[in-house]
């Protein structure tokens, strides 16, 4: 990602809080029940009690309170690139892990985690033809032990300048050329799906 992108999302995100505090709309999501149906989804890989979670592109840890608030404790490890919405984060979660910065400036080892979450942070339009998106699904895949889920914005329905939105299909084909357990969820949402990628013991 290009450092003038860097910047726009950083200051994109220190404008909205200012305007709404926290708040799911701080992070451009329409509603609080909107972002948990997203968590559920993702959730929906398989992701137990204790397991290590990297969120990438965490906003306020968010993830986290919605797992633990049913009762299931998590080792959770975000990372964002808006300092702004990482300090109320901190305050939030100060039991969880918080990095500043983009998934290509953390120098984790392969498989560093059980699971590797992503819910909005791929919504950026960059104009780029996906590329950084296909980049980075990649990378979570190589730090997942049992797997990783994401979600997009379905381009069926949703097609706008200024969001990045994709063909499940498409996305689901790429997926599959790194990991043959894949599955798609389009089935919550009109404007988005989630995949699932699970790793098998030989993978």
């Amino acid at each position: 990602m290009k450092k003038e992108q860097r910047k726009r999302i950083v200051d994109r995100h220190r404008d909205s809080l200012t305007r709404h505090g926290y708040h799911p709309n701080a992070l451009y999501w329409s509603s609080r029940e909107i972002q948990e149906i997203r968590f559920e989804v993702l959730a929906g890989i398989g992701i137990t009690v204790g397991g290590s979670v990297l969120d990438v592109g965490c906003g306020f840890g968010d993830f986290k309170d919605w797992f633990e608030k049913q009762g299931r404790e998590l080792d959770y490890t975000g990372i964002d690139l808006s300092p702004d919405l990482l300090a109320e984060a901190r305050k939030r979660h100060p039991d969880a892990a918080f990095m500043e910065g983009d998934l290509f400036d953390m120098g984790f080892r392969q498989a560093s985690f059980d699971w590797v979450v992503l819910s909005g942070a791929l919504n950026e339009q960059l104009h780029d033809d996906s590329a950084y998106a296909f980049l980075v699904i990649g990378q979570m895949y190589r730090l997942c032990r049992k797997g990783m889920a994401f979600n997009m914005l379905d381009a069926r329905y949703l097609v706008a300048h200024d969001l990045h939105s994709q063909d499940p299909a498409h996305v689901l084909d790429v997926c599959r050329q790194l990991c043959p357990d894949c599955e798609l969820h389009d089935d919550y949402l009109k404007n988005d799906f989630t995949i699932h990628m699970k790793k098998r013991p030989e993978d």
